[in-house]
Formats: C-alpha cells, sequence, structure tokens
C-alpha cells in the first residue's frame, strides 16, 4: 500500500512538472524565435557551374525535309532533267546508251520496231523524203508525216546530260507512256521539299539554305561536303493532306549531292551578327515568367532581366541594362536560384574553382 502511494505521488509530480514547463514557454516564445531566427540569419551557400556571354553571329532557321531530284524548268531554262516513256506501243529494237553515259540533247537513246514499221526503214524514209523535199520532188506534208513516224519510234533525250536511269533491253515490249529511260543534268539539281505552312510567311526567294544529311558522295572529283542551296520558288499553296507548302531550292554546280537523296534543308531566315549571347542553360524563368539570368559578382549571384531573341547551337541572343561580353553567369544551378545568393563554384567534372 505505502509503495502505491510513493508511485501515484512519483507520477503527479511529473505532470506538475510538464504543466509548469508548458505555462513558462506560453508566456515566454522569444526563445523559439530567436532560435530561428538565427537559423534564418545563417546564409545559405548554392553550389553552381558558371559560363560567360559571348559576342557571335546567330540565325533563325525554317527546317523541313526534302529530296534531290533534277532543277525544275524555269523562264529562262527548261527542266534540268526528265523521265523518258515510249511514245508508243512496240518492241525494244536497240539501246544505244548505258547508265551513266552523256548525252546530248536529241541523242537517240532507245529505237523501237512497231507492227507497222521498223525504227530501220521509218529512219530510211526519213531520210529519202528529206532529200526529195530539198530536191522540190516531194511535198512538206510527205516530209512530215515521214518524220512523225520516226519520231514514234524513237526515245530522244529531251535535255543534255547523264543518263541516271534505263529501264528497258532489246527485245523487250513496251507500251505507250511505259518510262524506258532517265536523263537529268548532274551541274542543274535542287532540293524539293515539303515546309510547315506555319512557318511560310517566314520565307523568301533568294534565302540561303544550308544541306545537311548522311552519306554525301563526291561528284566529279569534288571533295564531299555539306552545300548551301538557294530557295528559288515557295508555293502559294497549302497540301492540305499534311499542312505543308513545296519549296525549291537550287543547288550549287557540283554540289556532291546525288538525285534521289533524302536530305534536311534549313532555310536561313535571320542572321543577327555581334550580337550579345548567353549559354541557353542560364536562360531561366522567374516567378513573375520573365526571362532572367544569374550574373555572378566575386561569390554573390544576382537575377537579371533580360530579352531574349535568336536560338541556335546552344546560345541565346540577350539585351538587358549593363550587360558585357565576359560577364559570367551562372548555367547549372541557375533554375530557381534565388536572388544575391551565395554561390560556391565548381568546374563541370565537380572539382571546385577559385
Amino acid at each position: 500500500m505505502k509503495r502505491k502511494q510513493i508511485l501515484i505521488g512519483g507520477v503527479m509530480v511529473v505532470v506538475l512538472g510538464l504543466g509548469i514547463y508548458a505555462l513558462v514557454k506560453s508566456h515566454n516564445p522569444a526563445s523559439d524565435s530567436d532560435e530561428g531566427a538565427a537559423a534564418d540569419n545563417v546564409p545559405s551557400v548554392v553550389t553552381v557551374q558558371l559560363g560567360a556571354l559571348k559576342r557571335m553571329t546567330l540565325h533563325r532557321y525554317v527546317t523541313g525535309y526534302g529530296t534531290v531530284e533534277a532543277a525544275p524548268a524555269t523562264a529562262d531554262q527548261p527542266a534540268a532533267g526528265a523521265r523518258l516513256a515510249a511514245p508508243g506501243a512496240g518492241v525494244v529494237a536497240r539501246v544505244n546508251v548505258v547508265p551513266g553515259q552523256q548525252v546530248e540533247k536529241g541523242d537517240v537513246l532507245v529505237e523501237l520496231n512497231s507492227g507497222t514499221a521498223t525504227f530501220a526503214y521509218a529512219q530510211a524514209e526519213a531520210e529519202r523524203q528529206k532529200k526529195l523535199y530539198e530536191q522540190q520532188n516531194t511535198s512538206l506534208k510527205n516530209l512530215q508525216d515521214a518524220e512523225a513516224q520516226l519520231a514514234a519510234l524513237q526515245v530522244a533525250a529531251p535535255v543534255s546530260g547523264t543518263v541516271t536511269r534505263l529501264t528497258v533491253k532489246p527485245g523487250e515490249a513496251v507500251d505507250v507512256n511505259l518510262p524506258v529511260a532517265e536523263v537529268i543534268d548532274l551541274s542543274r539539281l535542287a532540293v524539293s521539299s515539303e515546309i510547315p505552312a506555319e512557318s511560310a510567311a517566314a520565307l523568301k526567294i533568294g534565302e540561303e539554305a544550308q544541306i545537311s544529311g548522311t552519306g554525301f558522295q563526291p561528284i566529279n572529283g569534288q571533295d564531299a561536303r555539306s552545300p548551301t542551296a538557294t530557295v528559288s520558288f515557295v508555293s502559294k499553296a497549302v497540301d492540305a493532306k499534311n499542312g505543308t507548302i513545296q519549296t525549291w531550292a537550287l543547288l550549287p554546280v557540283d554540289s556532291g549531292l546525288r538525285p534521289g537523296q533524302f536530305v534536311q534543308l534549313k532555310i536561313v531566315t535571320a542572321v543577327h551578327t555581334n550580337c550579345l549571347a548567353a549559354p541557353a542553360e542560364s536562360v531561366v524563368t522567374d516567378e513573375s515568367g520573365k526571362s532572367v539570368i544569374a550574373l555572378v559578382n566575386g561569390d554573390e549571384a544576382t537575377q537579371t532581366p533580360v530579352q531574349t531573341g535568336l536560338r541556335e547551337g546552344g546560345w541565346v541572343e540577350v539585351a538587358g541594362t549593363g550587360l558585357k561580353e565576359g560577364d559570367a553567369v551562372v548555367t547549372v544551378g541557375a533554375y530557381g536560384l534565388p536572388d544575391k545568393t551565395k554561390i560556391n563554384v565548381v568546374g563541370s567534372d565537380g572539382s571546385q574553382q577559385k
């Protein structure tokens, strides 16, 4: 019984002590606030990496993808190539060329025999009528009929160039409009590309277009390289199927590209020279949605508002009060960085910089 009274007494003492402590704390909160304030006054140090503002030339591009083809016809020149078809049904009598061969405009590539005449007969008859006409022993109509019969039995090159495709052999039957050959002037090539319609307003005839792709091959001994083309045509019509417009970009002579090659087309729509640029990762958005960079002064970084412009190759054009080439800016660690923050600078490998 005495032990029980002792235990009860001990518990009452503990409870009474806790009550007194709580009462004292409620009347004297300054001690907690003083401790919190002391913690708040300890400056935080953020580990970051730095970059620097530079002067450079930046570009704006409109990008598309396309195929290298023979340059299309213009007001001054015919198309640089053509796919040739049989003018009528018949049988291939002779093939006069091989793929890769250079030909001149008017050269006969393929000779045909029809059900009514052979190429040899039609050629001889055209020559005979020509001589007779020169001697005034036949009519112009007879000469024209003979020449038309010969034309119906031959496939001739419409332009000077290279035979890039040949699809028939002697003895094969052909039907009207069946493709038999292709001739392209390889010094006059262009890239046919489809560009998103929303980018069309930025395109202008004569703008530079940078070509990139894989597998560039040298032609005529020229070194393989990525060439620069010139925009020659921008369609006014939008393809309703995919929302794009067609463009043509003329390639330089001996560009190193081949017909049928798939390439990327980057059309330069703006060029800013000697502009001030910041590393892209250093330009971030603050709480108000504005672009800022963290300028470094000693061991402190200060948020500075900037106006942004062109972006290219990991750099962003910036403008702002007091900015100059060589200014150090925070790159890694810039996002969400409080204003006027103490920083600890480390290198890209994690080592501390002094």
